[in-house]
């Protein structure tokens, strides 16, 4: 089996930074890309950033400018640097991982759990 574990969330005051980091572990032959979502309450889930593996990062709108997605390809690890953080900013930040299990044939997309991310005013 597979998955990802975030971690890094937690309380930060506006204009502060915060690191976010994911790993995937498991069985794993091959990673496609690696990725952040954000959830607020009452607001679908959306894309903050992601990375394809030996490609270039793309950012939502609001996110340009302010973070930074890296990899450690080696590691399997996906970081998010977060910068200029605003209230708005405040949700739950998934990771999301496109890979080639080592036992299947079929590419999965695998979330871990989520990382609280709050910014105070």
């Amino acid at each position: 089996q597979v998955q990802v574990v975030e971690s890094g969330g937690g309380l930060v005051q506006a204009g502060g930074s915060l690191r976010l980091s994911c790993a995937a572990s498991g069985n794993i032959a091959s990673i496609d890309a690696m990725g952040w979502y954000r959830q607020s309450p009452g607001k679908q889930r959306e894309l903050v950033a992601t990375m394809p593996t030996g490609g270039s990062p793309e950012y939502a709108p609001s996110a340009k400018g302010r973070f930074t997605i890296s990899r450690d390809n080696a590691k399997n690890t996906v970081y998010l640097q977060m910068t200029s953080l605003k209230s708005e900013d405040t949700a739950v930040y998934y990771c999301n991982a496109d890979l080639w299990p080592g036992y299947s044939y079929r590419r999965l997309e695998v979330w871990g759990q989520g990382t609280l991310v709050t910014v105070s005013s």
